[in-house]
């Protein structure tokens, strides 16, 4: 790979939106970080340049066969002034695992993380510093050549947009309704449910409406096969605090390996708290809840961190999860996870990677 980054700023620079208006993913920064590849040549020319719209051939096979990934990280501000990354040597880690399950070209870890950081150091006063703010960062690849032959595309793009994003829980932390999905599947082991593949995405948004019509604002997904065992909420990994230790479904080929998943593991781990990551039967988790040891239960990922889930619907049974209140585990895994992600608390782990100083 041509690894001489170029950068050429722009000379129009946008207004920045206010702190309170910010929303999610809704604006986007001055730059962009672009690269390419050329089967033959590899990854070439990578360059920070001015936010600008693509111009694409309508017949690019990212159109037609999909061979989209992307990523979703973000950089966070303290009143310090110090800017930092959350674990980015993770991201593009998985970032290669959902390119090669898409038959897409690996690319060099170490200088994307540099990359990144040029781009975030760039685009630095568009972190916002409210509480709970931060920039979000979306890495993603696409399949260019233009050409209708079902195969693997031999030219592709990379791009890194940045979005200046608000505060998840601008009124507070606020536990979720859970709609127990029996009719749609997210993924099948075998298929790309353990990739951060576009498609995904697309296929999860009809029950997603569906939830949101019946009054949930997110869907918990079963197995493929027998759909009876739990995978993922929304597009977050789930946990449940269950009489004391902490249940998590393994991954199994079907379930994104997610960062905040992990990071929470170690986490609780540190704690002295027992996690165990296994098949989890839906019956089993009504039977935990009709027991009375259903203690909490949260879903994790990058744009909430932690999100509690306070109620779940599941074959016309109602489940209130800690009277609809915020659990003390889940409140502190927020808590010592924002710490670190902002670098007000200790990094014991080693995951906070300063971009400024």
């Amino acid at each position: 790979m041509e690894c001489q980054l170029t950068i050429a700023l722009t000379e129009q620079k946008k207004e920045k939106p206010a702190s309170d208006k910010l929303g999610f993913g809704v604006h986007f920064t001055d730059h962009m970080f672009v690269m390419d590849y050329t089967e033959g040549k590899g990854w070439h020319d990578p360059q920070i340049v001015p936010y600008s719209p693509l111009t694409i051939d309508p017949a690019a096979m990212v159109f037609h066969y999909g061979q989209a990934v992307f990523e979703g990280l973000k950089a966070y501000r303290n009143k310090a002034g110090e800017v930092r990354l959350f674990r980015p040597d993770q991201n593009f880690k998985r970032l290669n695992r959902s390119l090669a399950r898409l038959d897409m070209p690996a690319v060099d870890e170490a200088f994307m993380i540099e990359a990144l950081k040029k781009l975030v150091s760039v685009e630095k006063e568009w972190i916002p510093t409210e509480e709970g703010t931060s920039l979000y960062i979306r890495p993603f690849v696409i399949a260019t050549e233009p050409c209708f032959g079902v195969r693997a595309s031999h030219t592709y793009k990379l791009l890194i947009l940045l979005s200046p994003v608000g505060a998840y829980y601008a009124a507070g932390m606020k536990p979720v309704k859970i709609y127990v999905e029996n009719s749609y599947v997210r993924a099948v082991r075998g298929g790309t449910g353990n990739a951060k593949v576009a498609g995904n995405y697309a296929g999860s948004l009809k029950a997603q409406t569906e939830a949101h019509e019946k009054g949930y604002e997110q869907v918990l997904w079963l197995d493929a096969i027998e759909t009876k065992y739990i995978e993922e909420v929304g597009s977050m990994n789930v946990f449940f605090k269950v009489n004391g230790e902490v249940w998590t479904p393994v991954l199994n080929g079907s379930i994104l390996e997610g960062i905040t998943r992990d990071s929470t593991i170690q986490l609780l781990k540190s704690w002295g708290i027992p996690v165990v990551e296994k098949r989890i039967a839906m019956e089993d988790l009504f039977q935990a809840y009709n027991d009375g040891v259903l203690e909490e239960a949260f879903g994790t990922g990058t744009a909430a961190v932690i999100s509690p889930v306070g109620e779940m619907s599941w074959n016309g049974h109602k489940m209130v999860i800690n009277q609809s209140q915020t659990g003390e585990m889940t409140q502190k895994l927020y808590d010592t996870m924002t710490g670190i992600q902002y670098g007000v608390l200790e990094d014991k782990l080693g995951w906070s990677v300063k971009v400024t100083e």
